[in-house]
């Protein structure tokens, strides 16, 4: 159990979406932030580090844009569902498009194909919480 479920099922009113996969989504809007955030400064550390500017952009755009996701998933009271839906379309948006860009150098740097996998897995958590938001 992960203190983001912990923290949910503790909320004393109603979440009008369902706990558990909210949950699962903020974990992995986290665990992506801190991936991208990390492979932007693995990026900078490499030799050929004008090959990865891209990478690095898309890197620091995607852990903003998690990171940011994450916390306003986080809070419930004045629930707007409109910004739910906007930031969860924008965040599974940027995790393509990040996952995508990391791929194309996972074969020659790990961190790459970690944080690939990271922004291949936020992406579908956004979208499967997407489509149950009302």
């Amino acid at each position: 159990m992960t203190i983001t479920i912990s923290m949910l099922e503790t909320y004393p009113k109603s979440i009008n979406l369902d706990r558990a996969k909210l949950a699962t989504t903020i974990d992995a809007l986290n665990a992506c932030a801190q991936a991208c955030t990390a492979c932007a400064d693995a990026c900078l550390s490499e030799d050929r580090i004008a090959e990865l500017t891209k990478c690095v952009r898309t890197d620091l755009d995607c852990a903003d844009i998690c990171a940011t996701t994450a916390r306003v998933l986080s809070r419930h009271t004045g629930y707007d569902a409109n910004i739910s839906r906007t930031l969860l379309a924008a965040c599974a948006t940027a995790c393509k498009s990040c996952g995508d860009e990391c791929a194309r150098h996972a074969q020659m740097h790990e961190h790459c194909r970690v944080c690939a996998d990271a922004c291949r897995a936020c992406e579908r958590a956004c979208r499967d919480l997407l489509a149950t938001v009302s």
